[in-house]
């Protein structure tokens, strides 16, 4: 809804949104303050609580509360490194985030504060259960972070790795959001690859006069190795984008050693068994065996999928007249190509038309109003006077950290009770240093104050969608209208989520879940009347937009304004196209990640060849060739991917197997409860009430089993895969 007519009930949130106008100097000293502010609160704490009096209120409270009043400016302070235009606050924050997280590790081993919640845990004072929560994972977190360890050199040399492993992460995740490689191709090797894409790229002067610079960011990547009919061309891309962040190889190896060998003075047997205690799965053991019958019941399909791309390739190559070693061969670089040239030949699924009726802004606009639909929720767009006013400088640039950012108060409807939900921030085209993925990020948890006052939470969707021309606007394959739906679950989650803590507030759940609501959002992009409302075809947006698609197209008269059944029905019908393979892709993540937590002995880490282990596990797993049987002899080190794999340093070590098993339960979930009718208005607010709203604040095995009325089981996703026994 457009804020110029938006209804005055809506026009004064209870809170005003928060302010980006930090310098780089702000925010290290922001970042000092804050530190000081909670490390005074432990040392009172400490100074005036003996174990003998340490309750809930005296000890985990108050540092509870300093958590929620951290959070709101800690959050901040780290995304500008993921969104700024300036160097020098990209590196503030970098550093600034690097501070938070010593002092994270510093607050995480004092004894003396752990002595007083132990004290606090053993008396068994009856507690409302989310407290009773937050006093067991504080407790079992200062134990994971060794305070279970007897002090002496093993405690000191757990808190110096973890110190490292922090100080690595940083480093990791820095140089893959800088990363800024590319290659230098003639217009002929580009043969292929969509006019969209090549008339935004570099062109080349001096010793690269008449070729134009191809980048490793999605944009440009993802359509070459789509699109490009040179194979040499798309070898070249695949492999250099393996290498393209050669400098996280030694930092990926520290870190898998050093997480073993702390794992270890914990006296777990490796890393994964201490990773994933505290997850829905809680043993490697299910995880293996999940990962292991999955794969038994792939690969037969993925066997299947490339005899027919193989065959697909061999007629193409026939139809170009190619003859040479390769026919014969199905590799990893063919594989966008074939999948995308099988969808169009078998599916007549025309990814460059079906994105005409998906352009950016009503995309959105459409996905907003599911949610409004679903959830009870009003999402009002802060534009012009609007944003000035909710600006305490009077400034509306003060509240987005970039002009291209959009903002949204978000409402309860009537039926709901009308309050006010949150802010959330779409941040949604690629610029130099920004995060290259797509991502949500927490800008500020909602929580209940001292006073028992609601503090409300703000949420970033961050993407890397092409940019608007005053030829086309910014249009969206189905792949990305799935990701963008995908996304905004994660900020739906953020927003919606009611919890007495930040520490539970919205994605704040074990690893294994998190992705669930997201990707059981991601059904309403596969089901007909909800890809017909979203669609809106970009010839109607303006007379220019007309005009330039009358004269590119060639057309006399503009197509229907909504995508036609036909292109519906093409879309539908590949959902599962090729999926065996894509499921296998996921599921060499997922095991060698695995593999690398996951050794019998430090020894054997040790000795592990990383890189050949990403690339031989692939081949084991995917089936698909890489250049080991070409030009390496059999060399499986040709290429780094480990490096270029921020999911393993980020937060899903021994987690990555998460994406898998959550698709098992938002499965069920969607099969279950939304398969009959995706828009049922009562049971989104169900799913809303008993699934999100209650984020990590009680156990997810409890919540999945309240919304299902059972407990979980993995027969709807092989079904849905086509594989079930």
């Amino acid at each position: 809804m457009n804020s110029s007519m938006a209804p005055e009930q809506y026009r004064k949130p209870p809170q005003l949104p928060p302010k980006f106008t930090a310098t780089p100097s702000s925010l290290i000293e922001e970042t000092k303050s804050l530190i000081n502010r909670s490390r005074s609160v432990q040392d009172a704490i400490v100074q005036d609580v003996t174990p003998e009096k340490a309750s809930f209120e005296k000890v985990v409270l108050p540092i509870a509360l300093d958590d929620n009043n951290m959070s709101i400016e800690s959050h901040i302070i780290g995304f500008y490194q993921a969104v700024s235009t300036d160097k020098a606050l990209r590196d503030a924050s970098t550093e600034a985030e690097k501070l938070l997280d010593d002092f994270g590790i510093e607050s995480s081993m004092r004894e003396d504060v752990f002595n007083l919640v132990d004290a606090v845990l053993k008396k068994k004072d009856p507690l409302d259960l989310e407290s009773q929560r937050l006093l067991e994972k504080d407790h079992k977190s200062y134990i994971r972070n060794g305070l279970g360890v007897p002090a002496g050199p093993n405690r000191d040399r757990f808190k110096e790795i973890k110190q490292r492993l922090s100080a690595l992460s940083i480093a990791f995740q820095k140089n893959l959001n800088e990363e800024n490689g590319g290659l230098w191709f003639t217009p002929e090797e580009l043969n292929g690859v969509p006019e969209d894409v090549l008339s935004g790229l570099e062109k080349g002067t001096g010793e690269n006069e008449g070729k134009i610079r191809l980048t490793f960011k999605y944009p440009d990547l993802f359509p070459t190795l789509k699109y490009a009919t040179n194979a040499e061309t798309r070898k070249k891309v695949f492999v250099e984008n393996e290498n393209k962040c050669n400098d996280n190889v030694p930092l990926f190896r520290e870190t898998i050693l050093l997480r073993d060998e702390a794992a270890r003075i914990l006296g777990y047997p490796n890393h994964a068994a201490f990773r994933i205690e505290d997850k829905m799965a809680k043993l490697p053991k299910t995880v293996d065996d999940f990962l292991a019958d999955l794969r038994e019941r792939l690969a037969p399909g993925g066997k299947v999928e490339i005899e027919k791309l193989l065959a697909l390739k061999k007629e193409d190559l026939k139809e170009r007249g190619i003859t040479d070693d390769t026919v014969s061969k199905y590799f990893l670089w063919d594989h966008r190509f074939y999948d995308r040239l099988m969808l169009e030949r078998d599916f007549a699924l025309d990814q460059q038309t079906i994105a005409e009726y998906f352009p950016l802004q009503t995309t959105i606009q459409g996905m907003l109003k599911i949610f409004e639909e679903l959830f009870g929720l009003v999402f009002i767009e802060i534009i012009g006077d609007d944003r000035n006013a909710l600006a305490e400088s009077g400034k509306g640039s003060d509240i987005v950290w970039h002009e291209d950012v959009q903002i949204f108060s978000v409402w309860d409807d009537s039926g709901e009770g009308g309050d006010f939900v949150g802010y959330l921030y779409l941040d949604l085209f690629p610029r130099d240093g920004k995060y290259g993925h797509a991502a949500n990020f927490n800008l500020q948890p909602g929580y209940t104050d001292e006073n028992g006052k609601r503090r409300y939470p703000a949420t970033a969707l961050v993407c890397n969608f092409s940019k608007p021309t005053p030829k086309k606007p910014s249009l969206l394959k189905h792949d990305e209208v799935v990701t963008l739906f995908h996304e905004l679950g994660h900020g739906i989650h953020d927003l919606v989520s009611r919890t007495r803590y930040s520490r539970f507030h919205g994605t704040n759940t074990v690893r294994d879940f998190v992705e669930a609501p997201s990707q059981m959002l991601e059904n309403w992009c596969w089901t007909e009347s909800q890809l017909r409302s979203l669609s809106h075809h970009y010839s109607y947006l303006s007379t220019d937009y007309e005009a330039a698609y009358k004269a590119s197209s060639g057309a006399s008269k503009k197509p229907s304004e909504r995508i036609p059944n036909e292109l519906i029905s093409s879309i539908i019908s590949t959902k599962h196209v090729n999926d065996a393979l894509f499921n296998l892709r996921q599921l060499h993540f997922g095991m060698f990640d695995m593999t690398v937590h996951e050794p019998a002995s430090h020894a054997d880490i040790e000795k592990l060849d990383i890189s050949t282990t990403y690339n031989r596990l692939r081949k084991e797993i995917s089936q698909l060739d890489g250049p080991e049987i070409l030009d390496h002899e059999g060399d499986w080190g040709w290429g780094n991917g480990q490096a270029t794999f921020g999911h393993l340093i980020g937060g899903y070590d021994a987690g990555y197997y998460g994406y898998l098993s959550s698709q098992v339960y938002s499965t069920d979930m969607f099969y279950t409860v939304f398969k009959a009718n995706p828009m049922n208005g009562k049971e989104g607010r169900r799913y809303r009430h008993t699934v999100l709203e209650k984020g990590g604040s009680k156990e997810e095995m409890e919540i999945l089993e309240d919304f299902l009325g059972r407990k979980p089981s993995t027969e709807a996703f092989y079904k849905e895969l086509g594989i079930s026994q």
